[in-house]
């Protein structure tokens, strides 16, 4: 496979697994009450709310992998978000040149293929598999800052850790949810909280299991916090396994930059089903 062939391959595959994977309910608020949490298990799920960053923007340089299958190719780029608001990703070929950006906003989903000049720009609601679960820009924000979310929901609110079920597992503090077809997983350390491993899962008698695994490592002082600089995301469907690696390097907290990409009149429109129909192919 060509080098711009496996670029869009990867654009393709964070893509779909940053959004098809991570379906969610709107209702899922409406689960059965659980059972009160130990005193003990309770202190540890604070720790892991009390290690959410407290940073507006977060900004590196980024050394982005992906494998699919036999294929393998490692990009340089950039990753730039602002709390609340805006998760960008560019991704360069040869070093110097962009070749791919994906801008994920409250609004709207944002993917430019930069050497063929062709983009996708798409409000949550217009891509069914977002809509149709409930899925929202924060859950994926979650996903990106290392923490906690309620599908469905701006902001996790202490009364909405309600809804999560807490356990012990040897060293580690399992958090998880369930609900229909979808469960949520993640792993934290059960001394200081730090989340280094999160799971959705899918399941569908019909179609299979579709699955993501997200885990994080690394981790670097940033302000009072801690924030992981390695991120290892593997998407699976009963045919096909995406593997995503995802290095920080230079983490800071730049601020002065333009949190919203214009489009140029040059580049040609394409649509999800495009988006999906280069994703079978792999």
């Amino acid at each position: 496979m060509k080098p711009i062939s496996i670029l869009k391959v990867a654009c393709v595959a964070i893509t779909l697994a940053l959004l098809a994977s991570c379906k969610s309910t709107k209702n899922i608020t409406t689960t059965a009450p659980i059972a009160p949490k130990s005193m003990e298990l309770q202190e540890t799920l604070n720790k892991v709310m009390e290690n959410q960053q407290t940073a507006k923007f977060i900004t590196s340089k980024i050394k982005f992998q992906v494998k699919v299958g036999s294929q393998d190719m490692t990009l340089t780029g950039n990753i730039k978000m602002k709390r609340n608001d805006v998760i960008r990703l560019q991704l360069m070929a040869f070093g110097f040149v962009e070749a791919a950006r994906m801008e994920f906003t409250k609004d709207y989903v944002l993917i430019m293929d930069r050497i063929n000049k062709q983009y996708l720009k798409a409000k949550y609601e217009q891509l069914d598999f977002l809509r149709q679960s409930g899925l929202n820009f924060y859950s994926l924000q979650a996903l990106f800052w290392n923490e906690l979310f309620q599908p469905g929901q701006e902001e996790l609110t202490p009364e909405l850790t309600n809804n999560f079920m807490t356990s012990e597992e040897g060293k580690d503090f399992i958090i998880s949810m369930e609900q229909d077809k979808l469960s949520y997983r993640w792993l934290a350390e059960n001394v200081g909280g730090l989340i280094y491993m999160a799971n959705i899962a899918y399941n569908d008698k019909y179609r299979g299991k579709t699955q993501l695994y997200w885990n994080y490592t690394d981790f670097k002082d940033m302000g009072s916090k801690k924030f992981p600089c390695k991120n290892e995301v593997t998407f699976t469907t009963p045919k096909t396994e995406v593997k995503i690696n995802m290095t920080l390097n230079y983490i800071g907290n730049e601020d002065d930059w333009e949190t919203r990409t214009p489009v140029s009149a040059k580049y040609k429109e394409v649509t999800v089903d495009d988006i999906l129909r280069r994703f079978m192919a792999l």
